[in-house]
Formats: structure tokens, sequence, C-alpha cells
């Protein structure tokens, strides 16, 4: 199969982008400041994997969306990185008081953002924006080829299915114990060690580099069909947009 897939995680910079050509042992990593330039390409996308929430239900009931709800108790004690992500209109507000107010409004309990949660937001409206606008990449709309996953859920994977003993982070600081872990992980997976220890890009951390890698596994199995959407079937936002996390 032509195209090409990536593994793409938010970080300080932007997004960082772990990038597979179709039949080549290659991966370039590479940091971007906006996910329209991820996009920027002659040549479409297979399947992108990417750790942002897409599709945003009008409602949220307890614990967030359903693709949360589902893969949290698969991840032990690594589901506290799984967020609950609040309704369309609280994501669409522009600062935390609105978004707060209207959460309260379209949650069953009533339930305020979280401050982690809200410092997605602009990165959730961003790659939004991109599936509602009618681009689409050569041959296929941008919806069928940008798949929301989530890294935890990766590793988990690459852990034939058991959650990972080690945070990578303790109190905001990067654990070394952790960051072995995944990366010991990914090179039984089949990456290249050279990438996988490989310092991260200017505008990223080394967390950062290693979800990237961990999510193009995530869309290695989206091209070969060998991934699951929880839920299965996906739902379906209001406009049209599925509501999976796929693994």
């Amino acid at each position: 199969m032509g195209g090409w897939i990536a593994g793409v995680d938010g970080c300080r910079a932007g997004w960082i982008v772990a990038r597979q050509e179709a039949g080549a042992p290659f991966i370039k990593v590479s940091v971007h400041s906006s996910f329209a330039a991820i996009l920027a390409d002659t040549e479409p996308p297979v399947a992108i994997a990417v750790d942002m929430p897409i599709g945003l239900p009008e409602r949220i009931s307890q614990g967030g969306r359903g693709p949360e709800r589902l893969i949290r108790p698969l991840l032990g004690a690594r589901q506290s990185s799984v967020f609950a992500i609040p309704s369309r209109a609280a994501v669409e507000a522009r600062d935390y008081g609105a978004a707060c107010g209207k959460a309260l409004m379209t949650s069953d309990p009533p339930r305020k953002v979280s401050k982690q949660a809200f410092m997605l937001f602009q990165k959730i409206r961003e790659i939004d924006a991109l599936l509602r606008s009618g681009s689409v990449a050569v041959g296929a709309p941008l919806r069928e080829c940008i798949f929301e996953a989530h890294p935890e859920l990766a590793f988990w994977r690459l852990n034939a299915e058991r959650s990972l003993r080690h945070p990578k982070k303790i109190k905001g600081k990067l654990n070394p114990d952790g960051l072995r872990e995944r990366e010991n992980l990914l090179i039984a997976g089949g990456l290249p060690p050279a990438i996988v220890t490989s310092p991260p890009a200017h505008g990223a951390a080394k967390d950062d580099l290693l979800d990237s890698l961990a999510l193009l596994c995530a869309a290695r199995r989206i091209r070969d069909g060998t991934a699951c959407p929880f839920p299965d079937p996906p739902g379906r936002d209001a406009h049209g947009l599925p509501i999976a996390i796929w693994g």
C-alpha cells in the first residue's frame, strides 16, 4: 500500500511527528507548529494516529466520552493519563471560566474543566476545524486518514495488553524508569534503537518523542487492519466525526 503513516503527539512547540514512508524502514521525526503543516505534502497519508480527542459530543456523562471510559480500566495505574474531555461547547470556549461554565451546563453530573484538559483545547480545535473543513488529502477525506489514539493504549498493546509498571513522569518530572520501560517496548516492537534512544527534536521532550513513536505503532496497526476502536463501532458527534480511540 502506498502513502505514509505517522504518529503525532502534542509538544511544547506544537506537534511532534514520527513518520514512515510505505515500505521504508527509515523513520523521520520532526516538529511542526501547526497540524496543517504535517499534511502539506503532495502524497496523502494512509493513517495518522494522533493523541488528541476527535469527535466532541454535545453532552458528557460521568468519566468523559465513551472512549475514555472504555480504555481506562485497561491501563491500570496509568489510567490517570486519560483526561476526561468535556462537551463541544466547553472545548470551543476560549477562556477557562467560560469553559467551566459550559461544561457545568452540558455534563451529568455537572463537572468543571480541569486545567490540564483546558490546555489541550486549542489543539483539539485545530484538528476539529481541519476535519470539518471539507479539506481532503488526495484520494480520501482527512477524516478517513486521521485517527484518535492514545500513547498509553499503544504501549499497552506493545506490552502484550498489560499495563506498564512505571509512570513516564513523577510530580511533573520525567521518570527514567518509565522512559526506559517505554524505550524497551518500542525496540522490542521493531523500531530502530537509534531513533528510540535519540534526543528529542527541538521544541519537544523525550516523553513526547516516545509517545509519537508509540502512536506510529498504532498507525501501523490501523494501516494493517489489526487495530480496533474503543468503542467498536465508533460513535459519531453532531458533525459526523468519529468518537473512538484506536489501539
